[in-house]
């Protein structure tokens, strides 16, 4: 690969890393908002409505698509660089909205010392609980993204698309509610609701984001003529 094509290569590296951390720390900040979706009408499930779903999961599934897309144009190793950094980024945004919660707020202040502890107090549990369930959900979807990838010798991108995608999905679900009932954010008789509801959503989501991947995939390895399975070399 020439030089300038390593350097265009980094470039998308880089912005793929910005729209993937950006993502993952909103997701964590807006959790807290939760709205009802009704495709289907007033469907409920387990006497939760369907499609109970936090804000939350709204840029959430976007983290998937960037891995997968680097995964497939970057390889594994690149994959797993940009999960740590999304590690680091959501406990770095955290220590700064602890220490915005700790300093008192002046009495004109438009928001209040109660107001900001109301909508910021619980990030802190909710960026733990988000953090055990990203970490293991993200990894499980590049190792498993890679095994067909593997097995498949680069063919039939969306089985591996999907498939990693609703194995690591389901996990960081059941994981994250578990976490949140726990702790006391959520009430235990929503647990069901949520963890269903909420995996349905982000199954439609994959189906519907296969598309964007198979467009952006082969956008790339036409920029940097890639043959299908081919990844970009690992020092560019």
């Amino acid at each position: 690969m020439q030089q300038k094509d390593k350097l265009v290569a980094r470039r998308i590296y880089l912005y793929l890393g910005a729209l993937f951390i950006t993502s993952l720390v909103v997701s964590n900040l807006i959790f807290q908002k939760f709205f009802y979706w009704y495709p289907f009408g007033d469907a409920t499930i387990f006497g939760a409505p369907l499609f109970e779903v936090s804000v939350g999961i709204l840029p959430y599934p976007i983290t998937f698509l960037i891995t997968d897309l680097i995964s497939e144009i970057f390889g594994k190793k690149k994959a797993n660089q940009i999960v740590v950094a999304g590690i680091f980024a959501s406990f770095f945004s955290l220590t700064i909205v602890y220490t915005a919660n700790t300093v008192p707020a002046t009495n004109w202040s438009p928001v209040n010392d109660e107001l900001f502890t109301s909508v910021f107090g619980n990030t802190i549990i909710a960026v733990f609980a988000s953090m055990m369930a990203y970490l293991l959900a993200q990894f499980v979807d590049i190792q498993i993204y890679h095994f067909w990838k593997n097995m498949t010798k680069g063919k039939y991108l969306w089985l591996r698309n999907n498939f990693s995608t609703f194995s690591s999905q389901f996990i960081d679900t059941l994981t994250v509610v578990t976490l949140l009932c726990s702790f006391g954010q959520i009430p235990w008789d929503r647990f069901t609701g949520l963890v269903i509801s909420g995996f349905i959503f982000k199954i439609i989501i994959a189906f519907l984001d296969t598309p964007f991947l198979y467009l952006f995939v082969y956008i790339l390895r036409k920029r940097f003529n890639l043959a299908i399975g081919q990844e970009i070399d690992q020092d560019a």
